[in-house]
């Protein structure tokens, strides 16, 4: 397997004209800055790339009086510019300045199309925080050949969901190659540690997922099929919904929530580089809970809260309850000591058809979905604006690693405080 992203998937072709050419006024457009991950983003480029850096970036969104008071709290001295989901021409005006435009307006479901449309139009990168599955797989299908066609280089999920975990994978893929020459047929991942908390846009977009398979029920099997944004099936994979112990770790472990978004991306990831995981590839993903009666317990109980999250947020008279008395409400999120107190840390194990096995882990330094996260997307719009070449990387709907790979896990332990390493 190659480390070159891009190179296994589609032949390298020439730049025509009307794809995107170097000329841009910015290196990044951050759209959505005036909300809680949004203004995250704007902190962490004024702290990591402003005065005196070669990036330059701007902030965007609908209300620019709410940005003008942000860009003062911050000492920003990125420009404003005005811009509204709600008005396509304005997304395109705004495109059209930027290598790349990335956003945290979601649920994507509700804002996110317009957007899509007017990057692959205007031949501009775009990266998003999506975990939205079942949106996802309607843009790949209604825009991947437009985007090949202009140059526009469109990534999904590039934050917690799903950077750590097609990282992991990939990295872990690339050692297998290196150690054993072979990728690994089965790799297990599994979160070790995760210490943060939920936001109003992280829930605003689940229980919007929800209200669509409500009105779709065929929603529902784009959701539960791990191999939904891949171009083909593939062969069975493991039920990451039961207790399971895992003898070569050894621990018990539990369905973890977010497997249903990282598992289609990882998949993803394969199909793009042209199976360089091989096609009978399985993965999953959980929570370790312990080895022992106690670690069995635990996941045991874990299975139950995951049967029981579920049936909460497909009842509609429930979900209408913590909407109103318990969720946060968009643009709300952890404090900023929570943010600042938070890791995560996930356990990858790799075996390969003969038996060999290796260990990865991949760590973070800061809690998961919001100070991680903004660190992670901003590394991943840079490096499509600044690292990635385009003949290596055309135009089309990528996942992170099939996108940036190498070059990405390298900016990201430069700068985002993530760490790959092996385990012996």
């Amino acid at each position: 397997m190659t480390s070159r992203p891009g190179a296994c998937v589609l032949c390298v072709r020439v730049i025509h004209e009307g794809q995107m050419s170097d000329a841009r006024e910015f290196d990044i457009i951050v759209y959505g800055a005036s909300g809680f991950t949004g203004r995250l983003v704007a902190e962490y480029m004024q702290r990591a790339y402003g005065a005196g850096s070669n990036v330059t970036w701007a902030m965007a969104g609908r209300d620019t009086a709410k940005l003008d008071g942000i860009k003062a709290e911050i000492s920003a001295k990125a420009p404003i510019i005005s811009a509204n989901a709600r008005v396509a021409a304005s997304l395109e005006a705004m495109a059209k300045r930027a290598k790349v435009v990335l956003t945290t307006v979601g649920p994507y479901q509700l804002y996110g199309e317009p957007l899509v449309a007017a990057c692959v139009k205007a031949g501009t990168d775009y990266v998003d925080l999506c975990g939205e599955p079942n949106w996802m797989a309607e843009m790949i299908a209604k825009y991947g050949d437009a985007a090949k066609a202009s140059g526009a280089r469109i990534v999904f999920s590039c934050g917690f969901d799903s950077i750590p975990f097609d990282g992991g994978v990939f990295f872990l893929q690339q050692e297998m190659q290196k150690r054993f020459g072979a990728p690994a047929k089965r790799v297990r991942g599994r979160v070790r540690r995760m210490k943060g908390g939920f936001s109003g846009g992280t829930m605003a977009s689940m229980l919007e997922t929800m209200r669509a398979v409500k009105r779709n029920p065929r929603i529902g099997a784009v959701l539960i099929d791990p191999f939904a944004l891949s171009p083909e099936k593939g062969p069975p994979q493991p039920n990451g919904e039961i207790a399971v112990y895992d003898e070569v770790i050894p621990s018990w472990s539990a369905p973890f929530v977010m497997a249903a978004i990282n598992t289609k991306n990882v998949h993803r990831t394969n199909a793009l580089l042209g199976y360089a995981y091989g096609r009978d590839f399985a993965y999953d993903e959980m929570m370790l809970t312990g080895d022992g009666a106690s670690g069995e317990k635990r996941a045991k109980a874990g299975v139950s809260s995951s049967k029981m999250q579920r049936n909460l947020l497909g009842f509609a008279p429930t979900r209408a309850i913590l909407t109103t008395f318990v969720l946060p409400k968009p643009g709300q999120g952890p404090s900023k000591e929570e943010r600042e107190n938070g890791s995560y840390e996930v356990l990858f194990v790799g075996e390969t058809a003969k038996g060999e096995t290796l260990r990865a882990a991949v760590s973070g330094d800061k809690d998961p979905g919001y100070a991680s996260t903004s660190k992670m997307i901003s590394e991943a719009a840079l490096c499509l604006a600044q690292d990635v070449d385009r003949n290596a990387t055309p135009g089309g709907i990528w996942t992170p690693m099939s996108a940036m790979g190498a070059q990405l896990i390298q900016r990201l332990e430069a700068h985002a405080g993530l760490t790959f390493r092996l385990e012996d």
